[in-house]
């Protein structure tokens, strides 16, 4: 029996075989599901469910079964009967998504089983498994439980999925590595969980365990498919690291034994990465041969070759080839054991590289190097048949495509034929590069096969395949008439047949041509094209059209058939006119007609429709005709009622609109019938009852009529649709009788019978005015009388009072008519009013009366001021803050009588009486002395009382002035000192001084103002007499200022000069000169000159007004000084000296010869500009330079800022 292969694409399948005897065995497939086998010749067939599918078993075993990624298969033994079980694998036995295999596997080799690898790492195949579906749906627990009764056998015990041996056959230390796994296995399993996989319990929600689980083989196989259980999951992650690539190993375990098995799977993948590059021999055009030699152990340092790593298992092979370069996609071409593989299915003149990779249980090691090779050129492949490009009775055109020259360029092409025998026997009909020939002499309406084939310089193609073309026919016959298929208003769909005479290889061309009837033009075309069928457009409707067709071919046309008559349909009729009222409108009926419709489609019109709508919204509408008459008499209308009426008609071509306008009635209305009495609603109020009473048919208004008790006369109080109404305007405690009537459109009914209803109490009426007597200034008695009670006697009245006629408050509740107000203001107007309250209401109030209370004394002084001297715009000559005080207050209420005088208490002193005035100063008080005082004011009508008691101070004395001294001086500054006291001090000082200086005019001009003891007066003229005066002041006001002090500023000297010019002239002189300096106030100015030989002291060469001097008699090899001051002579004075100049320093003449012969006095002229040079760096330099030093410094810091802080 072959491999079995099962294919499923879906989570959770059930695939049964059964081996039934032990020679045949019956696969079940599912519907939807897929079952795929490979014959004896290598190819694979899938047959798909429901199906049942027997196999013979020569020796009655079961055949290895190759399951997708992601199931297992189980072995189930029940009732004599052996099962395959097709299982999904559980999550817990993924080891987390690390792929050992890179690659999809090939296809089962023919003497290699197939390798499964794990199923998060393989895609299934895409030339395998295209198309084939898969059950979907979970497997449920109850279909899993019914083989857990049943002997289970491991398949993967009998059958590796490799082909080799199972684990119990291997070596010794494969056998202990796998037991050292299980013992891990055993031991996290108790402790609660291992590896990255978690704990022993089963994920929620998961598929239940497979019964492999509960076999007591060991678990080895599973390791082996590359799947793991949770217990393993660690060590198989290490596994997964390790193969993953060399970067990615940096899995470890956590004890020493997974260590060891890391450093194993190491061992064994850096073995599997010594593979040497593939040799590629026997190369053709389709297909090379590749071999290649097994990876070699590294030898020990003792010269043994390691045996350490030995596989478990002998090595397989991967070779995968690419053909878009040596970086490209690479795809597998072959997976076994051999050393050497067959490349087969290769393209022709194509290069192709090639590397191998070795793998050993899972693991795989890197790629070898890639060799490349190119494949020969062959033969051409078969091109595709020709083509008909045209033709007629006699000649055939053809035309074809070139195929692949597969490295070789094409060079003719062979065309052959049967020549129309049909016995498949070909000739050469062409021979040639041509890529189309054309074929004459041929035979009406006959068959001819062709095949064709390519030449290049490397052989010739296999003919393509063979290809049937047909040569034209004569005129074909004529056809049947065409038939109607479908008719409509503007439109015909008309069809026809082909003629049974034409072969159907001939092209046929129809031609159908349409009369109308009455139009005088006769047939003209209206369709020309190779279809059967046409729909005719535009055309009248109700109009009868004859048709014909007419056939031809490229020979001629045939005669048209004969002619056939087809009608439009009829269009939909036109709205009817507009309805109109015939006779007059009844309360209950009305009758209406219509007109016929303007255009009746083309048809009579079978029937009419009438509609009716109650009310104008026309929201719903009611069928009440349907006939052929155009008269009407709608029945069973209500009086008074509006409808509305529309019409539409019917025909052969269908329904019409509604009519355009519809027509509104109004039926009349009738007077409606008496009514019932009206009744009482509630409690009847003191003035006002509420009626209500019961409708019948629609009514528009309703009328309610009253009368009183003692008069007969009705008088309408409510007209109105509402069923209820309030009458008011009633009189409380009085019967009063109502009857009703109902009205519409028609007019008013009889009334209805009498309903008496007596009102209930109501509050009192109005009050008279209250009136008002004044027993004081500050008491009023209020009195007032009873009102009408209304039917309920008064218990209480109510007294507001209050100062304004919109404010007023309650002031007195109780069943008296008279009280007295007390507490009350003098010469104040007041009002006041009464209202009267029984057990019905509350009576409205009276109307307000005015009340004034009379005249009183003033009433007490509230505030008294201190008035500050800012505020006395007029003060007394002789006023002072020490001896003064000025007091000022709020004029009290004079209570109706004007105030005449003001009386103010000082104590001791005798009271002051002023007139009616708000201000006044009191003087010839002792400073610094506090008094009491209080003020009373007076009118016509007496003295009011005094106010409360302010206590007032006078102020201190204001200090004297201090004695002004000059302490320095100079030409334009003088220091002035004053007082004893620190120079500085602070503002807060009680004492504080004030200097004036006396101006041309003058007048004293303030200088300076403060605490301080010491003023600098700067800006003077020289020689000039200035004025002062000082003041002394604190809390108690400005002392008086001193007397006048005159202090003189001294002459100012003169100005310095410049640095003098000294230029010699000989050996033994030399000319010192320098710049005049003007006359300073007439006073002539003078020079004098000083000069210094060596180190020894300036002494005096020349005094006078000029401004040179000649200075003979000189040392040659002396160096001299010489500096210049300016003296002003005064008239009346002694003469003042300037500062000197600076120094000039004028150097022995030197004996060089001088460049262009220069004169005596040139070494003294350099010296002199040197001098001048090294002198010229002073005070505006030295300022600029630091200008420019600054300017630089802040534009760094500037840059600094905006660069690091502000960015």
């Amino acid at each position: 029996c072959p491999p079995v292969c099962f294919l499923l694409s879906t989570a959770h399948i059930l695939m049964k075989c059964c081996f039934c005897s032990p020679q045949v065995i019956l696969v079940q497939v599912n519907p939807g599901e897929a079952f795929t086998i490979r014959r004896e010749d290598g190819q694979f067939q899938c047959i798909t469910g429901p199906a049942q599918v027997p196999m013979m078993s020569p020796n009655g075993s079961v055949p290895p079964i190759y399951v997708p990624p992601g199931y297992v298969s189980q072995i189930i033994e029940e009732n004599g009967v052996r099962r395959v079980l097709v299982l999904p694998q559980q999550p817990e036995f993924h080891p987390g998504g690390h792929s050992p295999l890179h690659h999809p596997p090939p296809p089962p080799h023919p003497h290699l089983p197939a390798f499964i690898p794990h199923p998060a790492m393989m895609p299934p195949p895409p030339h395998l498994y295209t198309g084939m579906a898969g059950g979907v749906g979970d497997m449920s627990s109850q279909y899993i439980s019914q083989y857990h009764p049943a002997h289970i056998y491991s398949e993967q015990d009998s059958h590796s999925q490799h082909g080799r041996p199972p684990f119990l056959h291997r070596d010794d230390r494969t056998s202990k590595t796998y037991e050292r796994l299980q013992k891990k296995l055993k031991e996290r399993q108790g402790g609660g969980g291992g590896g990255g996989g978690g704990g022993g319990g089963q994920v929620k929600d998961s598929p239940p365990p497979s019964p492999q689980k509960n076999c007591s083989s060991p678990p080895t196989v599973d390791i082996h498919n590359g799947v793991g259980g949770k217990g393993l999951e660690a060590e198989q992650g290490q596994l997964s690291h390790a193969v993953a690539g060399p970067d990615k190993q940096t899995g470890r375990g956590k004890n020493g034994e997974s260590g060891e098995l890391d450093e194993e799977a190491l061992a064994l993948q850096a073995l599997l990465s010594t593979i040497s590059k593939p040799v590629v021999s026997d190369i053709q055009a389709r297909g090379a041969v590749v071999s290649w030699s097994a990876p070699t152990r590294p030898e020990s340092e003792n010269g043994n070759v390691e045996d350490e790593c030995s596989p478990p298992e002998p090595f397989s092979y991967e070779v995968s080839i690419s053909c878009s370069g040596k970086d490209g996609k690479y795809k597998s071409n072959y997976c076994g054991e051999e050393l050497s593989a067959t490349l087969e299915d290769l393209r022709p003149a194509t290069d192709y590289h090639v590397r191998v990779q070795a793998m050993c249980n899972c693991l795989q090691g890197s790629p070898s190097e890639a060799v490349s090779f190119t494949t020969l050129s062959c033969e051409p492949d078969p091109p595709n048949p020709p083509r008909k490009a045209s033709g007629t009775k006699n000649t055939l055109v053809l035309q074809w495509k070139a195929p692949c020259d597969n490295g070789s360029k094409i060079q003719n092409y062979i065309l052959q034929w049967d020549e129309g025998k049909g016995t498949g026997i070909y000739e050469q009909c062409y021979y040639g590069p041509q890529k189309q020939y054309r074929v004459t002499k041929l035979s009406p309406a006959s068959r001819y096969s062709f095949r064709l084939a390519a030449k290049n310089d490397m052989g010739v193609s296999e003919f393509s395949e063979v290809v049937d073309l047909f040569t034209s026919c004569s005129v074909p016959l004529p056809p049947f008439p065409p038939e109607l298929e479908m008719a409509g208003v503007t439109w015909l769909c008309l069809k026809w047949q082909r003629p049974t005479s034409s072969p159907k290889e001939d092209d046929i061309y129809y031609i159908l041509e349409m009369e109308e009837e009455g139009s005088g033009y006769g047939f003209q075309p209206s369709y020309d094209g190779d279809e059967l069928s046409c729909t005719v457009k535009n055309l009248h409707r109700s109009t009868k059209y004859k048709f014909r067709v007419a056939a031809y071919n490229s020979e001629g046309k045939s005669n048209p058939s004969q002619v056939v008559e087809f009608i439009t349909n009829p269009d939909r009729p036109s709205s009817p006119c507009r309805p109109v009222i015939r006779g007059r409108v009844l309360p209950n009926s009305f009758k209406m007609a219509w007109e016929p419709p303007k255009d009746n489609g083309g048809a009579e019109v079978t029937k009419y429709v009438v509609e009716l709508s109650e009310g104008l919204s026309g929201l719903s509408w009611e069928l009440v005709y349907s006939g052929p008459a155009t008269e009407h008499v709608c029945e069973g209308l209500k009086p008074g009622c509006s409808y509305q009426t529309r019409v539409y008609c019917m025909s052969e071509g269908g329904q019409s609109p509604v009519s355009h306008s519809t027509l509104q009635v109004q039926t009349p209305a009738v007077p409606p019938g008496p009514c019932q009495p009206p009744r009482l609603v509630g409690k009847p109020k003191a003035r006002e009852v509420q009626l209500r009473w019961d409708g019948g048919s629609p009514v528009s208004c309703y009328s309610v009529e009253v009368s009183g008790p003692q008069s007969e006369e009705s008088r309408e109080v409510y007209q109105g649709p509402e069923l209820d109404c309030s009458v008011g305007g009633l009189m409380p405690g009085k019967t009063y009788s109502f009857r009703l009537k109902a009205a519409n459109k028609a007019g008013f009914g009889p009334l209805s019978e009498r309903c008496e209803v007596t009102t209930g109490p109501g509050a009192p009426e109005q009050c008279k005015a209250p009136s008002t007597t004044c027993k004081s200034p500050s008491c009023v008695v209020v009195s007032w009388e009873a009102p009408p009670c209304n039917g309920a006697p008064v218990t209480e009245f109510r007294l507001e009072w209050g100062a304004a006629e919109g404010s007023m408050q309650v002031c007195y509740n109780g069943p008296a008519l008279s009280h007295e107000v007390k507490g009350l203001l003098p010469a104040t107007n007041y009002f006041c009013r009464a209202q009267a309250v029984n057990v019905a209401g509350v009576g409205p109030f009276s109307e307000a009366v005015l009340c004034q209370t009379p005249c009183s004394v003033p009433a007490a002084v509230s505030n008294i001021y201190t008035l500050k001297e800012s505020e006395l715009q007029r003060p007394p000559p002789f006023y002072s803050p020490s001896t003064c005080l000025g007091i000022c207050w709020d004029p009290p209420c004079d209570h109706g009588s004007e105030i005449t005088s003001y009386l103010i208490d000082l104590g001791e002193r005798q009271p002051i009486v002023v007139g009616p005035v708000t201000k006044h100063i009191i003087q010839h008080l002792q400073p610094d002395t506090s008094y009491r005082i209080r003020i009373q004011a007076l009118n016509s009508l007496g003295a009011g009382p005094f106010s409360h008691t302010f206590k007032l101070k006078t102020k201190p004395l204001p200090p004297q002035p201090p004695r002004l001294e000059c302490t320095a001086f100079s030409h334009q500054t003088l220091r002035l000192k004053w007082g004893d006291g620190p120079a500085k001090a602070a503002t807060s000082d009680a004492l504080q001084y004030q200097l004036q200086m006396g101006d041309k005019s003058g007048r004293f001009i303030s200088l300076y103002k403060g605490p301080c003891h010491t003023h600098k007066v700067q800006r003077l003229n020289e020689s000039t007499s200035y004025t002062f005066r000082i003041q002394a002041f604190n809390e108690a006001g400005e002392g008086p200022f001193s007397n006048v002090y005159t202090f003189n500023t001294p002459r100012s000297p003169p100005a310095p000069v410049k640095a003098p010019k000294v230029e010699r002239l000989d050996d033994n002189s030399c000319e010192v000169t320098w710049e005049a300096l003007l006359p300073m106030k007439g006073d002539p100015i003078i020079y004098t000159l000083q000069c210094m030989m060596g180190n020894s002291e300036f002494k005096q060469a020349y005094k006078g007004s000029a401004t040179s001097f000649h200075v003979q008699n000189l040392q040659p090899n002396s160096d001299y000084r010489f500096r210049v001051c300016a003296i002003r002579q005064c008239q009346d004075a002694p003469e003042l000296s300037g500062p000197y100049s600076t120094t000039v320093t004028l150097s022995p003449q030197r004996n060089e010869v001088a460049v262009g012969g220069g004169a005596a006095g040139s070494g003294s002229r350099a010296g002199t500009e040197s001098n001048r040079a090294r002198r010229s760096l002073t005070d505006e330099q030295c300022a600029f330079l630091l200008l420019m030093v600054f300017a630089v410094i802040a534009i760094l810091i500037a840059f600094v800022i905006q660069y690091f802080v502000i960015k």
